[in-house]
């Protein structure tokens, strides 16, 4: 079913299935993702939620029912009173030495402030849903039933997007840039270069910590290099230049992987990859007549100073 969900979802939300390596040596590229652990994480927030969700609509339900039940119960001595007339006889009033007395009255158990406050919050309501038209209710109890259908079609959908989105992050890491991509309905991809990279830092939690995972955080220095790439967005918990390796089960490796890379990157100098060529150009001298005459000249120079050496 699993399987079913996700050929559907993926093209209707034009999805591609595997980001791009960002720029690098060929064959430099190594591929990381989130631990499973990380996933069972994310399968405890969903059901968490879902639970809420079901907690909520039998609340709903059994309120639904006491509301009904008190209005029919406040109603029934109305109609009583309304179809019965009051009678003209007066009443006999039995003589004074055959009455019987009246019993001792019965302390009523005392009640907290807090019931108290809920019993008049209750017949306040049932007055308030006494007014309504009889069809109220059953409509009511129609909504709730479209509620728990609307619940239990929903149930395999959430727990597709859940999965799906733990399946769709991918860390991608050459020896010249990184790539991070995450997302389902709203795609997140980082791309940062090694040129800008300021510090890598491994964050870690407690419930991480029970689990085994980690969070990578890389942090650049301005986000020069990193905004050049292909559609930079970062989360809403993230800084405005970093990029983080959520949930991975081996962060220590993936820290000193991007270290090392890093120090390789600044000794051989390469600069940064997205920068462009013709500023390069323009540090050059101007190749033209004058230039190749005047290298011609010297040449020429050195040449006649060696044959009077010899």
């Amino acid at each position: 079913m699993f399987e079913r969900l996700r050929n559907l979802v993926l093209p209707l939300l034009k999805v591609p299935h595997e980001p791009t390596p960002p720029a690098g040596a060929p064959g430099s590229a190594r591929v990381f993702r989130a631990g499973h652990n990380f996933y069972k994480l994310r399968l405890l927030g969903w059901g968490i939620g879902q639970v809420g969700a079901l907690a909520g609509i039998v609340f709903s339900l059994v309120m639904l029912d006491r509301l009904q039940v008190g209005v029919e119960t406040a109603r029934q001595p109305a109609a009583k009173s309304a179809a019965t007339a009051p009678t003209t006889t007066p009443a006999v009033v039995p003589p004074a030495s055959t009455a019987a007395p009246n019993p001792p009255p019965v302390a009523a158990p005392a009640k907290s402030l807090e019931r108290i406050r809920i019993e008049r919050a209750q017949a306040k309501a049932e007055q308030f849903a006494a007014r309504w038209p009889d069809w109220v209710f059953p409509l009511l109890k129609l909504v709730e039933l479209g509620g728990i259908l609307l619940y239990l079609l929903q149930l395999p959908v959430t727990y597709a997007l859940a999965r799906l989105d733990y399946e769709l992050r991918w860390y991608i890491v050459t020896d010249r840039s990184l790539r991070i991509r995450s997302g389902l309905t709203k795609i997140q991809e980082t791309t940062m270069s090694f040129a800008n990279v300021q510090q890598v830092v491994v964050n870690q939690g407690p419930l991480q910590r029970l689990l085994g995972i980690a969070d990578v955080k890389v942090q650049s220095a301005g986000g020069g290099g990193g905004g050049g790439g292909e559609g930079q967005h970062t989360g809403a918990g993230d800084s405005l230049h970093a990029g983080v390796f959520h949930g991975v089960d081996n962060a220590t490796e993936i820290r000193d992987l991007i270290l090392e890379r890093l120090r390789r990157f600044r000794e051989t100098g390469l600069g940064d990859p997205d920068e462009t060529r013709p500023q390069l150009h323009a540090m050059m001298p101007p190749a033209g007549p004058s230039a190749a005459l005047a290298a011609a000249r010297e040449v020429l120079a050195e040449a006649r100073a060696l044959r009077r050496l010899v």
